[in-house]
């Protein structure tokens, strides 16, 4: 998956960041980071409507990773898009091992709607979950400001003109 460059339509890039954050809030840190480097707007998966999508050039979908995947939200939220059309998309990621192989699957059902998927970003995120709350869990002060500073290259490495 070959990442493109966003486009707009005269000015600023317009970029929407749906997500959903749980337990320690690494992934709102991300999409903090990322907006305020590029003014995007901001939404939980659960208030997202399709009639949003029209004032964006772009829209990214972000999630912590539960079991392997995207949170659920943001799972019902991708599937039930409309035909995309080209629509600019991107994904965004945070789990215990920071793996890019979880945005896979939610990838691949943009591009089989006709979304331009434009990249990825994945990161390590603080894990407690089950078992691991045992031993402290993994990947603890993650997402740490080296991954923020990534993020933020992320974003503006699609948007710059």
């Amino acid at each position: 998956m070959k990442e493109s460059i966003i486009e707009s339509e005269g000015g600023r890039v317009r970029i929407l960041f749906v997500y959903e954050s749980v337990h320690h809030g690494n992934t709102e840190k991300l999409v903090h980071a990322m907006s305020g480097v590029c003014g995007g707007a901001v939404l939980k998966a659960r208030d997202f409507r399709q009639t949003y999508m029209d004032g964006f050039d772009c829209i990214g979908f972000g999630s912590g990773i539960y079991f392997g995947r995207f949170h659920k939200e943001v799972e019902a939220v991708v599937k039930a898009l409309p035909a995309g059309e080209g629509k600019a998309v991107f994904l965004f990621s945070t789990s215990g091992r920071g793996l890019k192989g979880y945005n896979r699957k939610p990838a691949k059902t943009l591009l089989s709607r006709g979304y331009r998927f434009c990249g990825d970003f994945s990161c390590k995120g603080y894990d407690t979950y089950g078992l691991l709350k045992r031993i402290g869990g993994i990947a603890k002060g993650h997402p740490d400001e080296n991954d923020m500073e990534k993020a933020r290259e992320f974003i503006l490495g699609l948007t710059r003109e």
